[in-house]
């Protein structure tokens, strides 16, 4: 598969499918599979298909057809097998069951998002605490002051770089907040695999993997291991150039009228010295901030609309 691929293809089966159940396949010994060990050299790693056959109780033709990405129609017992038979967690079966079902029909639109009134005011609101409007391929619609002051002025970029996958990857900043950017690194593009198994012909996500691909050997070789991941909440650590070391809970929330859009609150616990850290970054603006309000330069009336094309992410 190419590194650019979303897992979209015409006519050479389906391809998200193909490299995510190898990918599966390959990381499973026969031992953590609970076969018996066989004599002779194994000329690939983890299952042989047809061990992931006897498994999941299929034929070996059928589940070699299956991996290939030419099973036009497959039930979901069939994948549920072998979602046990590799075994997938939540996430990796829901993306196993999305990107087997999928069909051209399921186009992702290209209308803009847009960040109803109420939750920007709600971002306004939790003034202490980083909180931001992530959209599809991981765009950032909007962030408060205090997220702007912890990553970047994302209002200021144009808006194809409103992107936190972008920003982890090509900005020369993020790689020294985040104390563990190699984790964090990953994650997004787990999560943006996700997206992608959901939304494969996507125009915008397929230019930003393309071009995440070509600038970036880390993204490169992290999108060719299929990995998914569905964030919900966790801690993050960030090394800030202004407050210094911060140890931050996240929370990953969906509107109920907005699937498509995530909001990510960033707190600290009370009377640490992390909270302490994001009273003194609230109290001090973004230097992005303060030359758009030096004088002479136009201030910010409100916040930025999408003009049509968010960030490729």
């Amino acid at each position: 598969m190419s590194d650019f691929s979303t897992g979209s293809s015409e006519g050479g089966g389906n391809t998200e499918l193909r490299e995510f159940l190898r990918s599966r396949r390959a990381r499973i010994t026969p031992e953590q599979a609970g076969l018996s060990p066989q004599g002779g050299t194994r000329r690939v790693p983890g299952l042989r298909r047809e061990e992931v056959a006897r498994l999941a109780g299929v034929s070996v033709d059928y589940y070699v057809r299956l991996e290939r990405g030419r099973t036009a129609s497959v039930s979901e017992n069939v994948l549920d097998a072998v979602a046990r038979a590799l075994r997938l967690d939540d996430t990796e079966r829901g993306h196993l069951l999305a990107v087997a079902r999928r069909t051209r029909a399921h186009r992702t639109p290209t209308a803009p998002q847009r960040v109803r009134p109420g939750l920007y005011r709600v971002l306004e609101t939790v003034g202490d605490a980083p909180a931001m409007v992530l959209g599809r391929r991981m765009d950032v619609l909007a962030a408060n002051r205090l997220a702007r002051a912890l990553f970047t002025d994302f209002e200021a970029l144009p808006h194809r770089e409103r992107n936190m996958v972008r920003f982890i990857f090509l900005d020369e900043a993020a790689r020294e907040l985040y104390i563990d950017w190699e984790s964090s690194a990953r994650g997004s593009v787990a999560a943006l695999h996700l997206y992608a198994g959901r939304h494969p012909d996507d125009p915008l996500l397929a230019e930003l993997i393309g071009e995440l691909s070509l600038r970036d050997e880390d993204f490169r070789r992290w999108w060719a291991d299929h990995d998914v991941l569905r964030r919900t909440h966790g801690t993050k650590r960030y090394h800030h150039p202004v407050v210094g070391d911060l140890d931050l809970e996240y929370e990953a929330l969906t509107p109920a009228a907005d699937p498509e859009q995530t909001l990510g609150l960033h707190t600290a616990e009370p009377g640490s010295p992390s909270e302490r850290a994001l009273r003194l970054l609230a109290g001090r603006p973004a230097p992005a901030e303060r030359e758009r309000h030096e004088p002479g330069r136009p201030g910010r009336s409100g916040p930025a609309a999408d003009p049509g094309r968010p960030s490729a992410v």
